[in-house]
């Protein structure tokens, strides 16, 4: 099942956590929080993010964003 436009998942490859930005073909497309590229992932290797894995990603974005390593 592929998960709600919206929601926040994981890709379970490389452990990035994502927001489902929309379905390709049979491929989830995830974008990173705080934006960027988005990438593609077959539904199997997409789960939902728990709110801790949401909670640290925000902060890992925010951290880099305030040592100036992204936008």
């Amino acid at each position: 099942m592929k998960p709600p436009i919206g929601s926040y998942a994981v890709d379970t490859r490389t452990g990035k956590v994502g927001r489902v930005v929309g379905h390709e073909g049979s491929y989830v497309q995830l974008r990173p929080l705080g934006g960027g590229r988005e990438w593609d992932c077959e539904p199997g290797a997409v789960r939902a993010a728990t709110a801790a894995e949401r909670l640290r990603a925000a902060t890992a974005y925010a951290n880099a964003r305030s040592r100036g390593e992204v936008p």
